[in-house]
């Protein structure tokens, strides 16, 4: 089970992840399960990481300054932490339910910690970088995913959700690249 206390909703419209400019994100909170649709669970997990290294590719002009928003401060290297590390942290726990086995919490550092690693410059060799891990992440789910069948997919065990909703509930990664933005 996931220790999170609320949860970003994307959609479309007020309380969704669209900038009110260019790189602050609206936010509502949600219901504590995620909402699915008739889209493809990989698709909608590949479509969050395109968005994401869409932005990315813009974060080589970052000035050096945190930018705050809600409560936080963001970074491109902190905002790239903290999308590989939801989706690792939710691969483990499809892969781990795929196999039977318990799920192992995380300890990931959350996005109220900023590192000294997220305040360092962002360069075209940390795009490359990020263009490699994202990618592969992403093909990793576009496999996982679609080797399931819609039954395996939509299997809820307890108050655990389903593999279809923790896909569709990746796509609030999207909220960390937005924070940061478009940069120009």
């Amino acid at each position: 089970m996931h220790s999170y206390f609320a949860r970003p909703k994307v959609s479309e419209g007020v309380g969704s992840l669209a900038p009110t400019d260019s790189r602050r994100p609206v936010v509502a909170l949600m219901s504590d399960v995620p909402t699915t649709d008739d889209r493809d669970p990989a698709a909608v997990v590949t479509g969050m990481i395109n968005q994401v290294l869409d932005l990315a590719s813009t974060w080589t002009a970052w000035d050096g300054k945190p930018i705050p928003i809600d409560d936080r401060v963001y970074t491109p290297h902190k905002a790239l932490r903290r999308v590989t590390d939801h989706l690792i942290d939710h691969l483990a726990e499809i892969e781990a339910r795929v196999a039977g086995a318990p799920t192992i919490p995380d300890h990931w550092q959350a996005s109220a910690s900023t590192t000294a690693a997220d305040l360092a410059p962002f360069t075209t060799e940390d795009l490359d970088e990020a263009r490699s891990r994202l990618g592969r992440l992403a093909q990793i789910f576009e496999l996982r995913l679609g080797k399931l069948t819609v039954p395996e997919l939509d299997l809820r065990e307890g108050d655990a959700w389903s593999v279809r909703q923790i896909a569709f509930h990746l796509e609030i990664s999207l909220y960390y690249a937005t924070a940061v933005g478009r940069l120009s």
